[in-house]
Protein backbone atom coordinates (compact mmCIF):
# COMPACT_ATOMS: atom_id res chain seq x y z
CA UNK A 1 0.00 0.00 0.00
CA UNK A 2 1.03 3.59 -0.51
CA UNK A 3 1.68 5.78 2.52
CA UNK A 4 -1.66 7.52 1.99
CA UNK A 5 -3.51 4.19 1.81
CA UNK A 6 -1.78 3.01 4.99
CA UNK A 7 -2.69 6.24 6.77
CA UNK A 8 -6.31 6.01 5.66
CA UNK A 9 -6.51 2.40 6.83
CA UNK A 10 -5.23 3.38 10.28
CA UNK A 11 -7.64 6.32 10.48
CA UNK A 12 -10.54 4.03 9.58
CA UNK A 13 -9.47 1.63 12.35
CA UNK A 14 -9.32 4.50 14.84
CA UNK A 15 -12.77 5.70 13.73
CA UNK A 16 -14.14 2.20 14.35
CA UNK A 17 -12.55 2.02 17.81
CA UNK A 18 -13.97 5.45 18.63
CA UNK A 19 -17.40 4.23 17.58
CA UNK A 20 -17.09 1.27 19.96
CA UNK A 21 -16.16 3.65 22.75
CA UNK A 22 -19.29 5.69 22.05
CA UNK A 23 -21.42 2.56 22.16
CA UNK A 24 -19.98 1.74 25.58
CA UNK A 25 -20.53 5.32 26.77
CA UNK A 26 -24.11 5.37 25.48
CA UNK A 27 -24.83 2.07 27.22
CA UNK A 28 -23.29 3.34 30.46
CA UNK A 29 -25.62 6.34 30.50
CA UNK A 30 -28.81 4.64 29.38
CA UNK A 31 -28.88 0.87 29.95
CA UNK A 32 -26.01 -0.33 32.14
CA UNK A 33 -26.92 -1.45 35.66
CA UNK A 34 -25.01 0.46 38.37
CA UNK A 35 -23.03 -2.65 39.25
CA UNK A 36 -21.27 -2.48 35.91
CA UNK A 37 -19.53 0.83 36.63
CA UNK A 38 -16.15 -0.51 37.80
CA UNK A 39 -15.82 -3.02 34.96
CA UNK A 40 -16.90 -0.41 32.39
CA UNK A 41 -14.26 2.00 33.69
CA UNK A 42 -11.60 -0.69 33.28
CA UNK A 43 -12.82 -1.52 29.78
CA UNK A 44 -12.86 2.09 28.65
CA UNK A 45 -9.38 2.62 30.08
CA UNK A 46 -8.11 -0.42 28.17
CA UNK A 47 -9.73 0.84 24.96
CA UNK A 48 -8.12 4.24 25.40
CA UNK A 49 -4.69 2.65 25.85
CA UNK A 50 -5.19 0.74 22.61
CA UNK A 51 -6.40 3.81 20.74
CA UNK A 52 -3.56 5.92 22.09
CA UNK A 53 -0.97 3.39 20.94
CA UNK A 54 -2.50 3.11 17.47
CA UNK A 55 -2.92 6.89 17.13
CA UNK A 56 0.60 7.87 18.21
CA UNK A 57 2.73 5.21 16.50
CA UNK A 58 5.94 6.15 14.75
CA UNK A 59 4.56 4.57 11.58
CA UNK A 60 2.03 7.40 11.27
CA UNK A 61 4.82 9.94 11.37
CA UNK A 62 6.65 8.02 8.64
CA UNK A 63 3.57 7.93 6.43
CA UNK A 64 2.94 11.65 6.96
CA UNK A 65 6.52 12.50 5.97
CA UNK A 66 6.31 10.30 2.88
CA UNK A 67 2.99 11.81 1.84
CA UNK A 68 4.37 15.32 2.28
CA UNK A 69 7.06 14.51 -0.29
CA UNK A 70 4.79 13.21 -3.07
CA UNK A 71 2.58 16.32 -3.43
CA UNK A 72 -0.18 14.43 -5.29
CA UNK A 73 -3.04 14.52 -2.78
CA UNK A 74 -6.51 15.69 -3.77
CA UNK A 75 -8.40 18.29 -1.75
CA UNK A 76 -9.97 15.85 0.71
CA UNK A 77 -6.75 13.87 1.15
CA UNK A 78 -4.82 17.07 1.81
CA UNK A 79 -7.19 17.86 4.65
CA UNK A 80 -7.02 14.27 5.91
CA UNK A 81 -3.22 14.54 6.04
CA UNK A 82 -3.20 18.05 7.55
CA UNK A 83 -5.56 17.13 10.39
CA UNK A 84 -3.86 13.75 10.87
CA UNK A 85 -0.53 15.46 11.47
CA UNK A 86 -2.11 17.88 13.90
CA UNK A 87 -3.85 15.07 15.80
CA UNK A 88 -0.77 12.84 15.79
CA UNK A 89 1.55 15.54 17.13
CA UNK A 90 -1.08 16.51 19.72
CA UNK A 91 -1.65 12.98 21.04
CA UNK A 92 2.04 12.12 21.18
CA UNK A 93 2.50 14.81 23.80
CA UNK A 94 0.26 12.84 26.19
CA UNK A 95 1.75 9.74 27.90
CA UNK A 96 -0.36 6.65 27.33
CA UNK A 97 -0.84 6.06 31.05
CA UNK A 98 -2.09 9.61 31.57
CA UNK A 99 -4.57 9.23 28.69
CA UNK A 100 -5.86 5.95 30.13
CA UNK A 101 -5.96 7.34 33.67
CA UNK A 102 -8.14 10.23 32.54
CA UNK A 103 -10.62 7.94 30.83
CA UNK A 104 -10.79 5.57 33.78
CA UNK A 105 -11.13 8.39 36.33
CA UNK A 106 -13.89 9.92 34.20
CA UNK A 107 -15.83 6.66 34.12
CA UNK A 108 -15.43 6.24 37.88
CA UNK A 109 -16.34 9.88 38.43
CA UNK A 110 -19.60 9.52 36.51
CA UNK A 111 -20.61 6.55 38.65
CA UNK A 112 -19.94 8.47 41.88
CA UNK A 113 -21.62 11.59 40.51
CA UNK A 114 -24.88 9.75 39.79
CA UNK A 115 -25.15 8.67 43.43
CA UNK A 116 -23.95 12.01 44.85
CA UNK A 117 -26.44 13.92 42.67
CA UNK A 118 -29.28 11.65 43.76
CA UNK A 119 -28.35 12.27 47.41
CA UNK A 120 -27.42 15.95 46.90
CA UNK A 121 -24.06 15.32 48.56
CA UNK A 122 -21.13 17.23 47.07
CA UNK A 123 -18.71 15.92 49.71
CA UNK A 124 -19.28 12.40 48.35
CA UNK A 125 -18.26 13.56 44.86
CA UNK A 126 -15.39 15.88 45.85
CA UNK A 127 -12.57 13.26 45.86
CA UNK A 128 -13.46 12.11 42.34
CA UNK A 129 -13.57 15.72 41.16
CA UNK A 130 -10.22 16.48 42.78
CA UNK A 131 -8.75 13.53 40.87
CA UNK A 132 -10.21 14.77 37.59
CA UNK A 133 -8.93 18.31 38.17
CA UNK A 134 -5.46 16.97 38.99
CA UNK A 135 -5.39 14.89 35.81
CA UNK A 136 -6.68 17.84 33.76
CA UNK A 137 -3.80 19.97 34.99
CA UNK A 138 -1.35 17.17 34.18
CA UNK A 139 -2.86 16.93 30.71
CA UNK A 140 -2.66 20.71 30.15
CA UNK A 141 0.99 20.64 31.21
CA UNK A 142 1.72 18.42 28.21
CA UNK A 143 1.00 21.42 25.97
CA UNK A 144 2.91 24.22 27.65
CA UNK A 145 3.12 26.86 24.92
CA UNK A 146 3.24 29.85 27.21
CA UNK A 147 -0.51 30.51 27.12
CA UNK A 148 -3.15 29.77 29.71
CA UNK A 149 -3.25 26.10 30.77
CA UNK A 150 -6.97 26.12 29.98
CA UNK A 151 -6.15 26.63 26.29
CA UNK A 152 -5.02 23.00 25.97
CA UNK A 153 -8.31 21.75 27.42
CA UNK A 154 -10.33 24.09 25.23
CA UNK A 155 -8.47 22.93 22.12
CA UNK A 156 -9.88 19.42 22.51
CA UNK A 157 -13.35 20.82 21.92
CA UNK A 158 -12.73 23.99 19.89
CA UNK A 159 -9.40 24.00 18.09
CA UNK A 160 -8.11 27.51 17.49
CA UNK A 161 -9.95 29.18 20.36
CA UNK A 162 -8.23 30.37 23.53
CA UNK A 163 -9.34 31.33 27.01
CA UNK A 164 -8.66 34.97 26.13
CA UNK A 165 -10.84 34.78 23.02
CA UNK A 166 -13.67 33.18 25.00
CA UNK A 167 -13.42 35.87 27.65
CA UNK A 168 -13.67 38.53 24.91
CA UNK A 169 -16.87 36.96 23.61
CA UNK A 170 -18.42 36.28 27.01
CA UNK A 171 -17.85 39.74 28.46
CA UNK A 172 -20.63 41.41 26.42
CA UNK A 173 -23.00 38.59 27.41
CA UNK A 174 -22.28 39.06 31.11
CA UNK A 175 -22.98 42.78 30.73
CA UNK A 176 -25.96 42.80 28.38
CA UNK A 177 -28.03 39.80 29.48
CA UNK A 178 -28.68 40.40 33.23
CA UNK A 179 -30.65 43.63 32.60
CA UNK A 180 -32.74 41.86 29.94
CA UNK A 181 -33.41 39.02 32.35
CA UNK A 182 -34.38 41.37 35.17
CA UNK A 183 -36.75 43.29 32.89
CA UNK A 184 -38.41 40.08 31.67
CA UNK A 185 -38.70 38.69 35.20
CA UNK A 186 -40.62 41.78 36.28
CA UNK A 187 -43.43 41.01 33.81
CA UNK A 188 -46.20 38.46 34.45
CA UNK A 189 -45.04 34.98 33.49
CA UNK A 190 -46.82 32.59 31.16
CA UNK A 191 -48.40 29.82 33.24
CA UNK A 192 -47.07 26.28 33.31
CA UNK A 193 -48.83 23.54 31.41
CA UNK A 194 -49.30 20.18 33.15
CA UNK A 195 -48.25 17.37 30.81
CA UNK A 196 -48.10 13.80 32.11
CA UNK A 197 -44.94 11.87 31.34
CA UNK A 198 -46.71 9.46 28.99
CA UNK A 199 -47.98 12.42 26.95
CA UNK A 200 -44.51 13.95 26.89
CA UNK A 201 -43.08 10.68 25.59
CA UNK A 202 -45.66 10.47 22.82
CA UNK A 203 -45.15 14.12 21.87
CA UNK A 204 -41.35 13.75 21.81
CA UNK A 205 -41.59 10.87 19.36
CA UNK A 206 -44.18 12.70 17.28
CA UNK A 207 -42.17 15.92 17.01
CA UNK A 208 -38.95 14.06 16.20
CA UNK A 209 -40.71 12.14 13.44
CA UNK A 210 -41.91 15.45 12.00
CA UNK A 211 -38.27 16.54 11.89
CA UNK A 212 -37.19 13.39 10.04
CA UNK A 213 -36.30 10.81 12.68
CA UNK A 214 -36.77 7.25 11.39
CA UNK A 215 -36.60 3.95 13.25
CA UNK A 216 -34.09 2.39 10.83
CA UNK A 217 -31.37 4.91 11.71
CA UNK A 218 -32.31 6.54 15.03
CA UNK A 219 -32.94 5.57 18.67
CA UNK A 220 -34.69 7.74 21.24
CA UNK A 221 -33.96 6.84 24.87
CA UNK A 222 -34.05 8.25 28.40
CA UNK A 223 -31.04 9.35 30.46
CA UNK A 224 -30.47 11.42 33.62
CA UNK A 225 -28.69 14.03 31.49
CA UNK A 226 -29.88 14.46 27.87
CA UNK A 227 -27.19 13.70 25.28
CA UNK A 228 -26.67 12.53 21.72
CA UNK A 229 -24.09 10.15 20.26
CA UNK A 230 -23.59 9.09 16.66
CA UNK A 231 -22.07 5.64 16.20
CA UNK A 232 -22.09 6.31 12.44
CA UNK A 233 -24.03 8.58 10.07
CA UNK A 234 -26.80 5.98 10.03
CA UNK A 235 -26.75 4.93 13.70
CA UNK A 236 -27.87 7.93 15.72
CA UNK A 237 -28.78 7.87 19.43
CA UNK A 238 -30.59 10.74 21.13
CA UNK A 239 -31.94 10.92 24.66
CA UNK A 240 -34.12 13.18 26.72
CA UNK A 241 -35.34 13.10 30.30
CA UNK A 242 -38.76 13.36 31.87
CA UNK A 243 -38.61 15.29 35.13
CA UNK A 244 -41.76 17.03 36.18
CA UNK A 245 -44.95 17.68 34.24
CA UNK A 246 -43.79 20.33 31.79
CA UNK A 247 -42.54 20.41 28.20
CA UNK A 248 -38.79 20.64 28.82
CA UNK A 249 -38.41 17.11 27.47
CA UNK A 250 -39.65 18.33 24.08
CA UNK A 251 -37.09 21.10 23.90
CA UNK A 252 -34.32 18.76 25.06
CA UNK A 253 -35.23 16.16 22.44
CA UNK A 254 -35.21 18.72 19.62
CA UNK A 255 -31.89 20.01 20.96
CA UNK A 256 -30.31 16.56 20.82
CA UNK A 257 -31.80 16.00 17.37
CA UNK A 258 -29.72 18.94 16.15
CA UNK A 259 -26.55 17.23 17.32
CA UNK A 260 -27.42 13.96 15.62
CA UNK A 261 -28.49 15.62 12.37
CA UNK A 262 -25.05 17.24 12.14
CA UNK A 263 -23.33 13.85 12.18
CA UNK A 264 -25.98 12.41 9.84
CA UNK A 265 -25.30 14.99 7.10
CA UNK A 266 -21.49 14.98 7.02
CA UNK A 267 -20.24 14.31 3.49
CA UNK A 268 -20.16 10.54 2.82
CA UNK A 269 -16.59 10.65 1.52
CA UNK A 270 -15.42 11.68 4.99
CA UNK A 271 -16.86 8.61 6.74
CA UNK A 272 -14.27 6.50 8.62
CA UNK A 273 -11.68 9.24 8.27
CA UNK A 274 -10.41 11.74 10.80
CA UNK A 275 -12.67 14.34 9.17
CA UNK A 276 -15.95 12.42 9.50
CA UNK A 277 -17.31 14.11 12.61
CA UNK A 278 -18.40 17.54 13.79
CA UNK A 279 -15.55 20.00 13.76
CA UNK A 280 -15.98 21.31 17.29
CA UNK A 281 -18.34 21.32 20.22
CA UNK A 282 -19.31 24.96 19.74
CA UNK A 283 -20.39 24.26 16.16
CA UNK A 284 -22.14 21.13 17.43
CA UNK A 285 -23.94 23.21 20.04
CA UNK A 286 -24.86 25.74 17.40
CA UNK A 287 -26.74 22.99 15.61
CA UNK A 288 -28.63 21.83 18.69
CA UNK A 289 -29.36 25.41 19.76
CA UNK A 290 -30.52 26.38 16.28
CA UNK A 291 -33.14 23.63 16.37
CA UNK A 292 -34.08 24.31 19.98
CA UNK A 293 -34.15 28.11 19.93
CA UNK A 294 -34.98 29.01 16.34
CA UNK A 295 -37.26 26.08 15.41
CA UNK A 296 -38.84 24.58 18.57
CA UNK A 297 -39.26 28.03 20.16
CA UNK A 298 -40.44 29.67 16.92
CA UNK A 299 -44.02 30.95 17.14
CA UNK A 300 -44.87 29.28 13.82
CA UNK A 301 -43.79 25.86 15.12
CA UNK A 302 -45.99 26.00 18.23
CA UNK A 303 -49.05 24.53 16.42
CA UNK A 304 -46.93 21.52 15.42
CA UNK A 305 -45.91 20.80 19.00
CA UNK A 306 -49.41 21.52 20.26
CA UNK A 307 -50.81 18.98 17.79
CA UNK A 308 -48.43 16.30 19.08
CA UNK A 309 -49.37 17.05 22.68
CA UNK A 310 -53.04 16.84 21.74
CA UNK A 311 -52.42 13.48 20.07
CA UNK A 312 -51.03 12.33 23.41
CA UNK A 313 -54.10 13.51 25.29
CA UNK A 314 -53.31 17.09 26.41
CA UNK A 315 -55.03 19.92 24.55
CA UNK A 316 -53.17 23.24 24.65
CA UNK A 317 -53.54 26.42 22.65
CA UNK A 318 -50.50 27.08 20.41
CA UNK A 319 -50.20 30.66 21.66
CA UNK A 320 -50.13 29.47 25.28
CA UNK A 321 -47.54 26.85 24.42
CA UNK A 322 -45.38 29.39 22.61
CA UNK A 323 -45.61 31.83 25.51
CA UNK A 324 -44.42 29.06 27.83
CA UNK A 325 -41.43 27.89 25.77
CA UNK A 326 -40.14 31.45 25.29
CA UNK A 327 -40.80 32.50 28.90
CA UNK A 328 -37.72 34.21 30.35
CA UNK A 329 -37.16 33.44 34.01
CA UNK A 330 -33.94 32.82 35.97
CA UNK A 331 -33.77 29.14 36.84
CA UNK A 332 -31.54 26.74 38.73
CA UNK A 333 -31.05 24.06 36.07
CA UNK A 334 -28.99 24.78 32.98
CA UNK A 335 -30.68 22.25 30.68
CA UNK A 336 -34.06 23.73 31.59
CA UNK A 337 -32.95 27.35 31.19
CA UNK A 338 -34.69 29.65 28.74
CA UNK A 339 -33.04 30.98 25.63
CA UNK A 340 -31.92 34.27 27.21
CA UNK A 341 -30.62 33.15 30.62
CA UNK A 342 -28.94 30.02 29.27
CA UNK A 343 -25.61 31.66 28.29
CA UNK A 344 -25.26 33.13 31.78
CA UNK A 345 -25.18 29.60 33.21
CA UNK A 346 -22.22 28.95 30.90
CA UNK A 347 -20.41 32.19 31.67
CA UNK A 348 -20.44 31.18 35.34
CA UNK A 349 -19.23 27.62 34.66
CA UNK A 350 -16.43 28.96 32.47
CA UNK A 351 -15.30 31.28 35.26
CA UNK A 352 -15.29 28.38 37.74
CA UNK A 353 -13.46 26.00 35.40
CA UNK A 354 -10.81 28.60 34.72
CA UNK A 355 -10.27 29.07 38.47
CA UNK A 356 -10.13 25.31 39.13
CA UNK A 357 -7.49 24.77 36.47
CA UNK A 358 -5.50 27.82 37.57
CA UNK A 359 -5.60 26.60 41.16
CA UNK A 360 -7.20 29.80 42.43
CA UNK A 361 -10.31 27.84 43.47
CA UNK A 362 -10.18 24.68 45.57
CA UNK A 363 -12.64 21.89 44.90
CA UNK A 364 -13.88 22.12 48.49
CA UNK A 365 -14.88 25.75 47.88
CA UNK A 366 -16.69 25.05 44.60
CA UNK A 367 -20.25 24.88 46.02
CA UNK A 368 -19.90 28.29 47.64
CA UNK A 369 -18.41 29.79 44.49
CA UNK A 370 -21.22 28.24 42.46
CA UNK A 371 -23.91 29.66 44.72
CA UNK A 372 -22.26 33.10 44.66
CA UNK A 373 -22.13 33.04 40.85
CA UNK A 374 -25.79 32.11 40.53
CA UNK A 375 -26.71 34.94 42.85
CA UNK A 376 -24.54 37.46 40.96
CA UNK A 377 -25.48 36.57 37.37
CA UNK A 378 -29.02 35.24 37.72
CA UNK A 379 -30.20 36.65 41.03
CA UNK A 380 -31.35 33.34 42.50
CA UNK A 381 -30.50 31.29 45.56
CA UNK A 382 -29.37 27.66 45.26
CA UNK A 383 -31.22 25.41 47.72
CA UNK A 384 -29.05 22.29 47.49
CA UNK A 385 -26.13 20.66 45.68
CA UNK A 386 -28.31 18.53 43.39
CA UNK A 387 -29.82 21.65 41.87
CA UNK A 388 -26.52 23.48 42.08
CA UNK A 389 -22.98 22.31 41.64
CA UNK A 390 -23.91 18.65 41.04
CA UNK A 391 -26.44 19.19 38.26
CA UNK A 392 -24.09 18.66 35.29
CA UNK A 393 -22.17 15.53 34.34
CA UNK A 394 -19.26 17.34 32.68
CA UNK A 395 -16.81 17.63 35.58
CA UNK A 396 -17.57 14.07 36.62
CA UNK A 397 -16.71 12.96 33.07
CA UNK A 398 -13.56 15.18 33.00
CA UNK A 399 -14.95 17.35 30.19
CA UNK A 400 -12.95 20.43 31.16
CA UNK A 401 -13.00 22.94 28.33
CA UNK A 402 -16.41 21.77 27.10
CA UNK A 403 -18.72 24.26 28.81
CA UNK A 404 -17.83 27.37 26.72
CA UNK A 405 -19.16 25.60 23.63
CA UNK A 406 -22.72 25.82 24.95
CA UNK A 407 -22.79 29.62 24.97
CA UNK A 408 -20.68 29.90 21.83
CA UNK A 409 -23.21 27.59 20.20
CA UNK A 410 -26.04 29.99 21.07
CA UNK A 411 -24.15 32.82 19.38
CA UNK A 412 -23.28 30.82 16.27
CA UNK A 413 -26.85 29.51 15.98
CA UNK A 414 -28.27 33.03 15.92
CA UNK A 415 -25.66 34.07 13.39
CA UNK A 416 -26.42 31.09 11.13
CA UNK A 417 -30.18 31.61 11.41
CA UNK A 418 -29.92 35.25 10.35
CA UNK A 419 -27.77 34.28 7.38
CA UNK A 420 -30.05 31.40 6.40
CA UNK A 421 -33.19 33.53 6.46
CA UNK A 422 -31.42 36.23 4.46
CA UNK A 423 -30.86 33.61 1.75
CA UNK A 424 -34.03 31.47 2.01
CA UNK A 425 -36.45 34.03 3.35
CA UNK A 426 -38.43 33.84 6.62
CA UNK A 427 -39.33 30.27 7.59
CA UNK A 428 -42.70 31.01 9.24
CA UNK A 429 -44.91 29.34 6.64
CA UNK A 430 -42.65 26.31 6.32
CA UNK A 431 -42.51 25.79 10.08
CA UNK A 432 -46.30 25.95 10.41
CA UNK A 433 -46.37 22.93 8.08
CA UNK A 434 -43.38 21.27 9.83
CA UNK A 435 -41.52 21.57 6.53
CA UNK A 436 -37.94 21.65 7.78
CA UNK A 437 -36.44 20.30 4.57
CA UNK A 438 -34.99 23.69 3.46
CA UNK A 439 -33.41 24.20 6.90
CA UNK A 440 -31.87 20.73 6.88
CA UNK A 441 -30.56 21.24 3.34
CA UNK A 442 -29.08 24.69 4.06
CA UNK A 443 -27.30 23.43 7.17
CA UNK A 444 -26.11 20.36 5.31
CA UNK A 445 -24.55 22.49 2.59
CA UNK A 446 -23.09 25.29 4.69
CA UNK A 447 -22.17 23.51 7.94
CA UNK A 448 -22.59 19.75 8.14
CA UNK A 449 -20.89 18.46 5.00
CA UNK A 450 -17.52 19.96 5.95
CA UNK A 451 -16.96 17.68 8.96
CA UNK A 452 -13.59 18.65 10.40
CA UNK A 453 -12.28 20.21 7.21
CA UNK A 454 -12.93 23.68 8.66
CA UNK A 455 -12.30 24.70 12.28
CA UNK A 456 -14.80 26.73 14.29
CA UNK A 457 -14.17 30.33 13.30
CA UNK A 458 -13.23 29.55 9.65
CA UNK A 459 -16.45 27.56 9.29
CA UNK A 460 -18.54 30.39 10.75
CA UNK A 461 -16.88 32.82 8.37
CA UNK A 462 -17.46 30.49 5.42
CA UNK A 463 -21.15 30.03 6.29
CA UNK A 464 -22.05 33.59 7.26
CA UNK A 465 -19.46 35.82 5.62
CA UNK A 466 -18.01 37.06 8.89
CA UNK A 467 -16.27 35.80 12.02
CA UNK A 468 -17.88 34.93 15.33
CA UNK A 469 -20.25 37.78 16.18
CA UNK A 470 -22.18 38.39 19.43
CA UNK A 471 -24.67 40.85 17.94
CA UNK A 472 -27.10 38.41 16.24
CA UNK A 473 -27.64 36.62 19.52
CA UNK A 474 -28.12 39.87 21.42
CA UNK A 475 -30.74 40.88 18.83
CA UNK A 476 -32.42 37.52 19.28
CA UNK A 477 -32.27 37.80 23.07
CA UNK A 478 -33.72 41.31 23.05
CA UNK A 479 -36.61 40.18 20.87
CA UNK A 480 -37.18 37.12 23.08
CA UNK A 481 -37.08 38.99 26.36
Amino acid sequence: MSALESLRERLAELADLSSLGRVAAWDQRTMMPPGGAAARAQALGALERLVHARATGDDIGGWLDEIADDGECGDVDRDVVRVARRDWEHRRRVPAELAAARVQAAAEGQAVWQVARAESDFAMFAPALERNVELARDYAACFDHGGHPYDALLADYDYGLTATRVQEVFEPLAQALPPLVAEAAARPAAPDIAVPVETQQAAVLGVLRRLGVRDDQWRVDISPHPFSLAMSPTDLRVTTRYEGAGVESLLAAVHEYGHALYEHQIAPELERTNLGMGTSMSVHESQSKLWENHVARHRAFAPVMAAELAAGGVAVEPDALHALVVRVRPSLIRVEADQVTYPLHIVMRFELELALIEGTLDVADLPTAWNDGMRRLLGIEVPDDARGVLQDIHWAAAYFGYFPSYALGCLIAAQLWERMESELGPQDDALRDADVGPIRAWLGEHVHRHGRRLDTEPLVAEATGRGLDVEPFLRYASASA
